[in-house]
């Protein structure tokens, strides 16, 4: 008898091939038939709906999260998993939970401020929200199995590896001979329990609680070769990395170092994030330099992109991407005295922005058109009825440059304001770039960050907004193949075992979805993190049910309470996809 039979339904396998309709069936896990014509199947079932005019894809595979602390207090990975996510890759960039030193306590603190300060998390909510109790990686994963609803896989994060074996010394320290054979032995003692394989940072926006370059922002191609090679060593597994060049063009010395890895490892390493832009029309190709030369030494390198604009706010008042423009950190970290006083002087203000529009900048310079932001919530009585309203438009009202408007309006509500910038790159010629860019055999969707920036940034919807981009927007890629780039090509590059495509005894990671209205909701501010902390959140549209490991997880953007995730180990999950 089946558990449950989906009837009728429009299938899109995530092969790309043709969609046709088929009644599914779903038993232990697993999908036990496919039937078509609908109506020919004569096997009884538990339960079953009717599913006529709807679609049904596998789950999608997020490739780049870090929902690696807020697993344990939000086993559904929301809003992810209400948009139809049901396998997720966390341990991304360098930064993970866990190894922890059992003898060193206050090394779960300074990860804590870690990862409050580089990934956006709220320090409440990491120090309330997990339980800590794990020394080990394999204690780490330990402690998620069993207790979440979503599929999740991790990478080992370079900083951790580094701060268990040196301590305080990873902060600008090199590794003595002994010390980087005991970082390797401890890498290899996290993949025999399953991590994924390495994750590294060496980009400068990469900053600890204390203010000081993350601890492997400071380690040399030598000891990256060396954890790399150990990759290789073990089945299933990756790697991951992110340098300052992701954010804009790569160097040479970087480009080296991609190759390098990949080709040591004899895997394939993926980094985050591809900005396609039609007004920098060198950027694509200099990034997918490494992917050539990668395949021509025995590795393969792909870059991750996201196929929509992703809601992103600002503030003059806390930490996020502003900070990062060089010379605006100095100004944006004093007290908000002083802070709104430097605003305030003309001189400091055309030298922030003569910095944001300089080359240095970077990928940054976007975010330096101020007159095309929008004004978001307000605290102040001064600043009434501006919400909603564009920059540009109040300061040509008062006479003043857009800039020196918006300082004003922040100051007025003590730097709270928030401001969201428009897009930059929302225009006809960069949205031909991307469909270009998006058939480049190394290019991959993903890079969302859910899990990470939750007051800053929206990126977790990304699979249900692209899908009705597909079928009622820019129609830039067709239904099936848009599916496959959010399925079977991301299960594909971890070597997922049995998930990705709707097949005969393959896991029941599936998705049903009504076509006419698949579709993200805005973005709006909620309060539901433990100790109260803020992120964003986005609603579902058109998600009609979801299943992981065939149980149902979500109905009607619903949570079902079931936690039928499971934590994916490598090897025993993921096969080796050699590069070899």
């Amino acid at each position: 008898m089946l558990d449950h039979l989906i009837r009728g339904v429009t299938v899109v396998d995530g092969t790309g091939t043709p969609s046709y309709t088929a009644d599914v069936g779903i038993r232990d896990g697993r999908i036990a038939v496919i039937s078509a014509p609908p109506g020919t199947l004569t096997e009884e079932s538990r339960t079953s709906e009717d599913a006529a005019g709807l679609v049904l894809a596998p789950g999608f595979v997020d490739p780049h999260t870090h929902y690696d602390a807020q697993l344990f207090w939000d086993p559904y990975a929301t809003p992810s998993l209400n948009h139809g996510v049901t396998t997720v890759a966390g341990g991304n960039c360098g930064f993970t939970l866990a190894p922890l030193h059992p003898d060193r306590p206050e090394d779960a603190d300074y990860t804590r401020r870690m990862m409050s300060k580089v990934e956006g998390m709220s320090l409440v909510a990491l120090e309330e929200g997990a339980p800590w109790t794990w020394h080990t990686f394999g204690e780490y994963l330990d402690a998620l199995d069993g207790r979440i609803a979503v599929n999740a896989g991790f990478m080992v994060g370079h900083c951790a590896l580094r701060r268990h074996v040196m301590g305080a010394d990873a902060v600008g320290g090199q590794p003595t001979p002994a010390q980087l054979d005991a970082m390797v032995r401890l890498f290899h003692e996290a993949m025999d329990a399953g991590a994924w394989g390495l994750s590294t940072t060496q980009s400068s926006t990469h900053s600890d609680g204390d203010g000081k370059p993350v601890a492997s922002r400071h380690a040399l191609p030598s000891e990256l070769l060396a954890l790399s090679r150990a990759v290789g060593e073990h089945e299933g597994t990756q790697l991951e990395a992110i340098v300052a060049g992701c954010l804009d063009q790569f160097d040479d010395d970087e480009i080296d170092l991609f190759v390098n890895m990949s080709a040591a490892a004899g895997r394939p390493l993926n980094w985050n994030v591809l900005t396609i832009d039609a007004a920098v029309p060198e950027r694509v190709p200099r990034q997918l330099i490494p992917s050539a030369r990668a395949r021509a030494a025995g590795g393969r390198i792909v870059a991750l992109t996201m196929p929509i604009l992703t809601p992103m706010n600002m503030s003059l008042g806390t930490f996020c991407a502003l900070n990062l423009i060089p010379g605006w950190g100095d100004v944006l970290g004093l007290p908000v005295p002083e802070r709104i006083a430097k605003l305030r002087d003309a001189d400091v203000r055309a030298e922030m922005l003569r910095r944001a529009d300089s080359k240095e900048a970077g990928v940054f310079r976007r975010l330096a058109d101020f007159g095309r932001y929008v004004i978001g919530d307000t605290y102040s009585a001064a600043n009434s009825g501006l919400t909603g309203r564009v920059v540009s438009d109040i300061a040509a009202e008062r006479g003043l440059d857009p800039f020196h408007c918006l300082v004003e309006i922040c100051a007025e509500d003590d730097l709270r304001t928030v401001l969201w910038p428009m897009p930059p790159d929302n225009d006809p010629d960069s949205w031909a770039l991307r469909q270009e860019t998006w058939a480049h055999e190394d290019v991959m969707l993903g890079g969302s960050d859910a899990g990470a920036h939750l007051d800053r940034m929206c990126g977790a919807p990304y699979t249900t907004r692209f899908l009705g981009d597909c079928l009622r927007g820019r129609k830039l890629v067709g239904l099936e193949q848009a599916v496959k780039m959010l399925t079977d090509d991301p299960a594909r590059l971890f070597g997922l075992r049995e998930r990705g495509r709707i097949a005969e005894g393959f896991h029941a990671d599936l998705v049903l979805f009504d076509p006419a209205r698949i579709d993200a909701g805005k973005a709006t501010l909620v309060h539901d993190l433990p100790g109260d902390s803020p992120r964003l959140d986005s609603k579902a549209i058109g998600i009609t049910a979801v299943w992981v490991n065939g149980v149902e997880a979500i109905r009607g953007d619903q949570v079902s309470g079931a936690t039928p995730g499971t934590v994916l180990r490598s090897g025993r999950d993921t096969r080796t996809v050699s590069t070899r």
